[in-house]
């Protein structure tokens, strides 16, 4: 029962949004096997002055260990 959550800033349209929750959706389904009905996808916004407190420390540095791809920022 995958569920990815996107973090990203404000400003993508709902299309984009939209599109996005698609092609994972599809990714997910086709390269881990899951049904539609498995998977579930959030988007949520985060101003640039709130990223490095909510998203890069808790969600980036914090769990440097667990991602498969890492950010070529640093903050």
């Amino acid at each position: 029962m995958p569920h990815v959550i996107v973090e990203a800033w404000p400003g993508k349209t709902e299309a984009q949004k939209r599109r996005l929750a698609e092609a994972i959706t599809r990714d997910v389904m086709d390269i881990l096997g899951y049904g539609e009905e498995s998977v579930s996808v959030g988007f949520e916004e985060v101003s640039s002055d709130r990223w490095k407190d909510e998203v890069y420390g808790p969600d980036i540095q914090a769990r440097l260990g667990t991602l498969l791809k890492k950010p070529g920022y640093r903050m």
